[in-house]
């Protein structure tokens, strides 16, 4: 039983780094394409993303409590908040560091110069806050 444990605890000291839990957890449709750019974006802004793919998203949003008005494409979970549609890596980044009490952000609709959306014109356009309430408020403006 000895050797069994120190064999154990010898692999164990070997074995390569435990994997950890996403900084993302992503859920979208697997043919859209704006999705699959965001996830690029926060990737490339070194977050690890886990992605699933699943035509129908509308379940999560229910489930996250993601109010109907703000709704886009792909929904997310970050660091226990809710990330709807297009919002930029630093305001995730942002969001993480200052912990509000809020249940999430969004950015509704799919506007022209998003994070994976960019193309030839970039709209303003604001990240908006949610509580579990349903009160909003703007958390960013871009």
């Amino acid at each position: 039983i000895l050797l069994s444990s120190i064999v154990v605890g010898g692999s164990w000291l070997l074995s390569p780094k435990t994997a950890q839990a996403a900084d993302v957890v992503v859920y979208k449709s697997p043919t859209c394409g704006c999705c699959k750019k965001w996830v690029s974006h926060m990737r490339e802004n070194v977050f690890s993303v886990e992605v699933h793919e699943q035509y129908n998203v509308t379940p999560k949003k229910d489930e996250y409590g993601v109010p109907r008005r703000l709704r886009s494409c792909h929904t997310a979970k970050v660091g226990g908040y809710v990330v709807e549609g297009h919002v930029p890596a630093d305001v995730v980044r942002q969001l993480l560091e200052e912990q509000p009490e809020i249940a999430g952000v969004a950015v509704p609709g799919m506007p022209m110069g998003s994070p994976g959306m960019e193309g030839f014109r970039k709209d303003p356009y604001d990240v908006i806050s949610f509580t579990d309430s349903g009160k909003t408020g703007i958390y960013a403006s871009r």
